[in-house]
């Protein structure tokens, strides 16, 4: 350990999943840790107040993992940050790996956004891997969030500890675990810590998918960030997509699942403000797509427009960022 960085990871702490707000959830999943480890201070569940003065009950803060390889393009890297960045503002908390590429992009751009992010390795919690991340693990303990592992430190004085998954005994009785395996079983944890994953670049045969895999076993919203299909990095993602995970766009199409009632309500003024086109047409385009119609036969059909003129401002209203294609000539408004 760095002395530069050693008082950030003088602490150890010591928990069972349903001893922190934040980690009960851990407790319903496949395989679920018999005890935590972790530096820094987990989430506490908050309570809002609503309009009238009344009181609710303590609620988990909204929280996304950001995930996907190690070899990011910079298209990868800008869309990871950016997504990351939009959602910490909103008061999302993110969960990562602290691996190398995307996973370390997202917690850099929560931490720069004033947020909190939870890094989850896959090693002993004494051992920070990757080493070139102990700085960016001390300031994510630093800005309030925390580094944990299921598995203990190297140290005698945890040799009685459970044995977590991929952890076992030697011939020789020492303690040891399968390094591999215990990265992949690490991430049935982002995932389970996370309301809902975002994977933002893939190969065809990355680690990452295991994540999205766990996710959908464990009931979580999925989302594949598309990507150019010549690019080995956006093949994972790509595949998600057409098996159904939920294609990434912009950070509207993850908030308005986290807060569909406080997306419709915020949205509601911008969008009857902006309907409006520069033209007749692209008006009655616009106000079709906020009445919730989608498909381009419908809107036709309800605006009785003629393939050809329904084509021609459909086209004008997507080059303007007015409209985005969902793909079969379905649309939305942006």
């Amino acid at each position: 350990m760095s002395t530069l960085f050693s008082h950030f990871f003088e602490k150890i702490n010591q928990i069972s999943p349903l001893e922190a707000d934040f980690t009960e959830v851990l407790d319903s999943i496949a395989l679920k840790p018999k005890t935590l480890y972790f530096y820094g201070k987990m989430p506490q569940n908050v309570v809002k107040t609503a309009k009238n003065g009344q009181t609710g009950f303590p609620e988990r803060k909204k929280t996304v993992a950001i995930v996907g390889s190690r070899h990011n393009t910079k298209y990868g890297e800008a869309v990871a940050y950016k997504i990351a960045y939009e959602l910490t503002r909103r008061g999302v908390i993110i969960v990562s790996g602290l691996a190398h590429g995307i996973d370390s992009i997202g917690h850099r751009a929560c931490l720069d956004a004033g947020g909190t992010t939870i890094a989850v390795l896959g090693t002993p919690i004494d051992q920070i891997y990757p080493k070139a991340h102990l700085g960016l693990a001390a300031e994510i303990i630093e800005k309030g969030g925390a580094v944990m592992s299921e598995y203990p430190p190297l140290s005698p004085d945890y040799a009685d500890a459970p044995l977590a998954p991929t952890e076992y005994y030697d011939e020789a009785g020492h303690r040891t675990r399968d390094a591999r395996a215990a990265f992949l079983y690490r991430n049935r944890l982002i995932s389970g810590l996370a309301d809902a994953v975002v994977v933002v670049e893939a190969a065809e045969k990355s680690g990452t998918l295991s994540t999205a895999a766990h996710a959908l076993s464990q009931g979580k919203d999925v989302y594949a960030v598309p990507g150019n299909i010549t690019s080995p990095y956006s093949q994972g993602c790509n595949a998600l997509i057409r098996q159904g995970a939920t294609p990434v766009t912009c950070v509207n199409d993850i908030l308005r699942d986290l807060f569909p009632d406080e997306f419709v309500r915020r949205h509601k003024v911008y969008k009857a403000q902006n309907l409006l086109g520069d033209n007749e047409i692209e008006t009655k385009i616009l106000s079709a797509l906020a009445t919730g119609l989608t498909s381009g036969e419908d809107i036709m059909k309800s605006l009785r427009l003629p393939p050809e003129l329904f084509n021609e401002f459909i086209t004008l209203l997507e080059v303007k960022g007015r409209v985005r294609p969902l793909g079969m000539n379905n649309w939305s408004l942006c």
